[in-house]
């Protein structure tokens, strides 16, 4: 078909046809294509940006439905992390981080991720810690952090919604005053940096040393919940 224009404008179904076609015809130099891209992870590089944009709506639902599944769209689950009678997000969080550190770095050995293309977001030490204040105060009294919010929101949670309204009220309000706090905001730029390279030990010794740490905040969270148990809100959950 064409546009407008006059130029050619490729539908979506010849271009999975196409796309198709180049992994059945041409599958092996395709393949070693992909591991010299621009990208970490880049077969997605190939497809057109609409099926990028599907493939990413729907990792987003079943991340959704993930949380809502594992609770987390009652504000009592992050609340319950904060007072001790429920790690559940202690454990949930650290294992997914767990899985895609280990996960990564096996990719990274076969050659299929190329962790030096990862982005790593800038260190601004200031910016962290203040933030870092401000946030953990906004979960511990909004029960919520942006994700589980929206998730909450998705079944119709009330104090959700407030939740949300007033994290973009804050973003508003950070946006208008950022010109009297950047200088605040970014001193102390340490640049782009890695816990791994601040150890000085290499990203498999890093991984096994988190894995380790895992494992005994584990048993700490188990002691936790024992110590502070909370029946009358737990058994709710």
């Amino acid at each position: 078909m064409r546009t407008s224009k006059g130029s050619v404008a490729i539908s979506p179904i010849r271009q999975i046809a196409s796309f198709a076609s180049l992994l059945r015809n041409d599958g092996i130099n395709f393949y070693h294509s992909i591991l010299q891209s621009m990208g970490p992870i880049s077969i997605l590089s190939e497809l057109p940006e609409w099926l990028n944009l599907l493939i990413a709506f729907l990792i987003g639902i079943g991340f959704g439905f993930a949380l809502e599944q594992a609770g987390f769209s009652s504000s009592r689950k992050l609340a319950g992390m904060f007072y001790g009678y429920d790690t559940t997000v202690l454990k949930v969080f650290f294992t997914a981080a767990i899985v895609a550190l280990a996960g990564s770095q096996l990719l990274s050995f076969f050659g299929l991720l190329n962790l030096k293309l990862v982005f790593v977001n800038p260190y601004y030490m200031n910016a962290t810690i203040i933030g870092g204040v401000i946030m953990g105060a906004g979960f511990i009294m909004g029960g919520y952090c942006p994700g589980t919010g929206i998730s909450a929101l998705s079944i119709g949670k009330i104090d959700a919604m407030i939740f949300l309204i007033g994290g973009m009220v804050g973003a508003f309000l950070f946006a208008e005053t950022y010109p009297y706090i950047q200088t605040i905001a970014l001193e102390n730029y340490k640049g782009t940096m890695r816990i791994d390279e601040w150890m000085g030990v290499s990203s498999g010794v890093f991984a096994l040393l988190l894995i380790v740490a895992a494992v005994a905040l584990f048993w700490l969270a188990e002691l936790a919940e024992k110590k502070f148990k909370r029946a009358d809100i737990t058994n709710d959950l």
